[in-house]
């Protein structure tokens, strides 16, 4: 409870003030679950078509893709994420939620551009304006990604979340939506509650 006593005014009745923006931060939480789950299944496809387009359907097995991926890094492994998400299936549409986010992340950096991207993108993401460039425009999904993929984290390890700049992760979450899909983009914003419980903040 530090965290949020020390967020809280000192007054009559702080520990129970911390409490309410304890529960509020649950709230809140729990509302962006609906605009993450719609941006990772959106990101996570795109890119996965985007693989698929040049490396063909079966993509996880392909020999050549599994040797584009980079050496593992300093706590994540992606060929050994990709090895352990084919285990015991053949599908292609089953290893895709299997891998782990940043996985995504990692695919959309400058290593792909050549292979990938430079060809994929704007077809991939036809919400996109063509004339920010492929390097400029990668860049910016892998940061909002990357913004997305810490606030994730911790809202599933229940970990504070109010010093963000909540309302800028919203926008970042549907700024990704509205480049993969315009109507999936009007269903986030119609079914999103997190706006509403911003203002809410104790």
């Amino acid at each position: 409870m530090s965290t949020y006593d020390t967020a809280t005014a000192p007054g009559d009745q702080r520990i129970r003030r911390a409490l309410k923006l304890y529960v509020w931060n649950a709230e809140v939480a729990s509302a962006f679950l609906v605009p993450l789950h719609l941006c990772e299944v959106a990101i996570r496809n795109a890119v996965a078509d985007a693989i698929a387009a040049q490396y063909g359907p079966r993509w996880p097995w392909t020999a050549g893709f599994q040797h584009s991926l980079p050496s593992p890094a300093r706590g994540y492994n992606p060929p050994a994420d990709l090895a352990n998400a084919r285990r015991n299936t053949s599908s292609t549409g089953k290893v895709i939620p299997e891998v782990k986010f940043a996985f995504w992340q990692k695919m959309l950096t400058s290593r792909y551009d050549k292979a990938i991207w430079d060809h994929q993108l704007a077809t991939v993401l036809p919400g996109a304006d063509a004339s920010i460039g492929v390097p400029a425009l990668r860049t910016r999904v892998y940061d909002d990604l990357d913004r997305i993929r810490i606030l994730r984290n911790r809202i599933a390890h229940h970990e504070p979340i109010i010093t963000r700049n909540l309302s800028a992760d919203l926008a970042a979450i549907t700024d990704l939506v509205t480049l993969r899909c315009g109507d999936l983009s009007q269903m986030l914003t119609a079914a999103e509650h997190v706006s509403s419980i911003i203002p809410q903040r104790p």
